[in-house]
C-alpha cells in the first residue's frame, strides 16, 4: 500500500489532488457537505491511485520478476 501511495505520480494524479484540495477548501468555506464529499473523493483518487474506472483498470501494476531473458537468434529465409 505505501508504494502504491509513494509511486506512479503522474501530472494527472497531482492535478486531482490539487483539484481535490480546492475544492475541500472552498467547502470548508461555504459550509457545504456534499462538496466537501466530493473534494475528498477526488483527494482519495488521487492518493490511492484509483481511477472511475472498474476494479482500477487505469492504474499502473508494478511487476517485479528475476527472469532471465533469453536473446533471440533471427534466421533469414528465402
Amino acid at each position: 500500500m505505501k508504494e502504491r501511495i509513494l509511486s506512479n505520480w503522474s501530472f494527472a494524479r497531482i492535478v486531482r489532488l490539487g483539484l481535490g484540495l480546492m475544492i475541500v477548501i472552498q467547502a470548508v468555506q461555504l459550509n457545504d457537505f456534499f462538496m466537501g464529499a466530493m473534494g475528498l473523493l477526488f483527494m482519495g483518487m488521487a492518493i490511492f491511485a484509483i481511477g472511475c474506472c472498474s476494479t482500477s483498470g487505469c492504474s499502473k501494476t508494478i511487476k517485479k520478476t528475476n527472469k532471465n531473458i533469453e536473446e533471440t537468434t533471427y534466421e533469414e529465409v528465402r
